[in-house]
């Protein structure tokens, strides 16, 4: 679950992380207001929505007056960044910056345990900081017997500044973030950039966090700020209905019955130049309505060309499914080719069902994604 940035930084506020002074504005003449409040010389107008790039996008725009202010919120108010509608924007104290940093706590799955990752280079090229140079990204495994005491907090402290003054910000900055994220099972805590101001302070003027979704219950307060996206709202659609759905940028739908099976047809499709269109696991039944359901959740994604069902008949029977297949078939109207692999107990009654219908039946999983693949127009390797 994410979060927006004015959310992020109530919680940064709440766990003494110094942030900006800010306002959080829905129309132009709130913004201009928030300007008078606020009383600095110079403020920043945000688009506040669940994405990155907003900078780049021109969602971040410096106000030298009121007028200005208001006119940058009236620009940013309703404006398009990578898909996402700008419906709010928070005004902020612009601060003198000497410099900038990135600091970060993440998930490494790879050690089990939380990652520490800075960087000098801090700010809105921070993705090329990490492809050109990434001897700038200095990463630390936290060992969650140990977490983060005072002496590891100023050692990490140290690869960033060196007066001492600025080393004592930063050591609790680090172990106050480090807190919240434990605290709140974040999945992502990220300062970026953190800055040093020209009186020689520590502010984070950006936050981002992210959410450990299966521990939501234990935080009603997290769970309050939910803002579900489109493909977040379809995800929880499916899973009311009993699948796992997760939407993925390609063309190829995915119908496919175990987690296993469809992360292996996921990588089928890919090794054979495909791009998956979901990883959608509808469980073992092969009920009709089950399959309607899923049809429908595949074709109402305008990018899919083809649909790949993959199904491994173990205790649920082929010919079961097949018959599952043909009664949903004649409430879907599609036009949209249907590719169907059938294996296991009862295969070859399933298959015979499927020669008198549309169904484009495969015998092999290799078989099925070639055809897949190729229905798209996408090169077929191997």
């Amino acid at each position: 679950m994410k979060i927006h940035e004015y959310q992020a930084k109530k919680f940064f506020s709440d766990y003494k992380i110094p942030v900006e002074r800010y306002k959080l504005c829905v129309n132009a003449a709130e913004a201009a207001t928030a300007w008078s409040e606020i009383g600095t010389e110079k403020v920043v107008v945000k688009a506040q929505v669940l994405t990155g790039g907003r900078g780049k996008a021109g969602g971040v725009k410096l106000a030298k007056n009121e007028a200005e202010t208001q006119a940058h919120a009236k620009t940013i108010l309703g404006m398009d960044i990578k898909g996402f509608t700008v419906e709010k924007v928070i005004v902020s104290e612009a601060v003198h910056i000497e410099s900038e940093y990135y600091v970060s706590f993440v998930i490494d799955r790879n050690t089990k345990s939380v990652l520490l990752m800075m960087s000098p280079d801090g700010g809105m090229d921070i993705e090329a900081v990490a492809k050109d140079t990434p001897d700038r990204i200095y990463k630390y495994s936290i060992d969650p017997l140990i977490g983060l005491p005072d002496y590891l907090a100023r050692k990490y402290a140290f690869r960033l500044f060196t007066e001492i003054g600025q080393v004592n910000q930063m050591a609790a900055i680090l172990q106050n973030l480090y807190r919240l994220f434990i605290e709140k099972d974040a999945s992502l805590t990220e300062i970026n950039p953190l800055v040093r101001t020209a009186e020689g302070y520590l502010m984070a003027i950006d936050a981002k966090m992210t959410f450990d979704d299966n521990a939501l219950f234990r935080h009603p307060d997290v769970v309050a700020l939910f803002e579900p996206t489109p493909e977040e709202k379809i995800e929880t659609q499916a899973k009311e209905k009993g699948f796992s759905y997760v939407h993925l940028d390609g063309e190829i739908g995915c119908m496919v019955n175990g987690a296993g099976l469809a992360m292996a047809t996921m990588d089928m499709i890919k090794l054979y130049g495909g791009h998956p269109a979901n990883f959608l696991d509808i469980g073992g039944s092969s009920n009709p309505q089950k399959v309607i359901d899923a049809m429908k959740l595949l074709l109402n994604d305008k990018q899919v060309k083809v649909v790949l069902i993959n199904i491994f008949g173990g205790i649920t029977r082929c010919d079961d499914v097949a018959r599952g297949l043909i009664t949903a078939f004649e409430e879907i109207n599609t036009t949209i080719p249907v590719v169907v692999r059938l294996t296991g107990t009862n295969e070859k009654e399933g298959r015979e069902l499927l020669k008198d219908t549309l169904l484009i039946s495969a015998d092999t999983m290799s078989e099925a994604t070639r055809m897949a693949v190729k229905v798209t127009g996408s090169t077929l390797k191997q």
